[in-house]
């Protein structure tokens, strides 16, 4: 309805002027001696109301010729700006898609642009990483430094990420010294570096960055922590006053976990601390059951076997079905030479889980018995278990692998 009103408007003044001129008598007189001119007021008018025009239309004429080499400049430069991000979407759609030799082709001709240099040389090198073709990698790298130094985060983050995908990890982990700022993509490129680099008190402390910023659950994170507790035991399983420095600063809550448990029962024995490793186990059991750590138990000799036993038998009054208490038994109970409640136990593991470990014990048990007959059945089944159990482990590496 606007347009109609104008339209209105437009017929209303075209009357009022027209009606304006028809009644107007007056003159408009310019003197310039001996000159004299005389003109209608109409017409003077009409006369003015054109010239202003015409000089309008001159002035704009003009600043526009003035200004329009600025323009073509800018539509070029825009044209220009506009033909660089087709181009580097086409590269990112390409690199996303896999076909990396497109990619690094269109990304090249983006770093030829100031506005998207930066980007287009990061993302070429991506994409000549990927093709292994490392000399270009890293002149793309260069490039990008040379072109944007003040905003170094992207070039660093993808160059440690690349040097990683080496496994160049001391270099990866030098490079993300230089980051002004780590954010959580550079927290978790730094935990994987620390990890390659097996720098395992580094590894924990950002492992509890990353779980407070949420990039980890609670599971993920533990299972996180408890190898690098693990690792970080082992490294330490040569030296007896270092292994217990290190134990008694790990968290109770840490302390717990069967995992870790294990790792550190492990160092003791090998460094013969049998105690403090039956003291681990025991402490760790009692307060959360683990089936595996169980199974250490009976590698604690030189002590008391006969309270291992009564300690193991406790336990069995809650877990009845469990076939590595019930192996474990077994040992104990053969190490002190009760050849019959040893039977018992190694036939009531198989009948829970058969296990080649198993079987290799109770085939010991019958040559010592001197059942050669029996002796020789279990070593072949225990056998055919290893055997078998080996299939599964190549098989299943053969399916990652494919």
């Amino acid at each position: 309805m606007r347009w109609v009103f104008w339209i209105l408007s437009l017929f209303a003044l075209a009357v009022a002027i027209a009606l304006a001129l028809r009644f107007n008598d007056g003159y408009a007189l310019f003197v310039w001696p001996p000159y004299r001119i005389e003109f209608s007021l109409n017409l003077f008018a009409l006369l003015l109301g054109a010239g202003f025009a015409a000089a309008y239309l001159l002035v704009r004429f003009i600043f526009g010729a003035i200004a329009l080499p600025a323009q073509v400049r800018e539509y070029r430069e825009r044209r220009r700006r506009d033909d660089a991000r087709a181009i580097l979407l086409d590269a990112v759609g390409a690199f996303l898609e896999g076909r990396f030799g497109r990619a690094e082709k269109s990304a090249a001709r983006v770093a030829e642009s100031a506005d998207t240099a930066a980007v287009g040389s990061v993302l070429a090198a991506r994409a000549a990483h990927e093709l292994r073709h490392y000399d270009e990698r890293d002149a793309y790298l260069a490039r990008a430094e040379q072109l944007a130094p003040e905003a170094p985060s992207m070039r660093l983050i993808a160059a440690a990420d690349m040097l990683l995908d080496q496994r160049r990890f001391q270099e990866a982990l030098v490079v993300l010294k230089r980051l002004p700022e780590k954010h959580t993509a550079a927290l978790r490129l730094e935990l994987k570096a620390q990890q390659q680099a097996k720098n395992w008190e580094q590894a924990l402390q950002l492992i509890d960055q990353l779980e407070r910023r949420n990039v980890f659950d609670a599971l993920q994170a533990g299972q996180l922590r408890r190898f690098a507790y693990s690792e970080n035991l082992k490294r330490k399983a040569l030296d007896q006053p270092a292994l217990d420095d290190y134990w008694h600063k790990i968290p109770a809550e840490q302390k717990r976990d069967g995992k870790i448990a294990a790792a550190a029962a492990q160092c003791y024995l090998a460094l013969g601390g049998v105690a403090q490793a039956q003291q681990i186990i025991e402490q760790a059991l009692a307060l959360e059951w683990d089936s595996e750590l169980v199974g250490l138990y009976a590698e604690c000799e030189g002590g008391d076997t006969v309270r291992q036993i009564e300690r193991a038998e406790q336990w069995l009054e809650s877990n009845r079905r469990d076939a590595a208490l019930l192996l474990t038994l077994g040992r104990l109970c053969a190490r002190q030479e009760l050849w019959g409640k040893a039977q018992n136990y190694l036939e009531a593991s198989i009948s829970v889980e058969p296990l080649y470990s198993a079987h290799l014990e109770l085939a010991q048990l019958h040559d010592r018995l001197g059942n050669a007959d029996a002796a020789r059945r279990q070593f072949r089944q225990s056998q055919d278990l290893a055997v078998g159990q080996l299939k599964q482990i190549s098989g299943g590496r053969r399916r990652i692998l494919l």
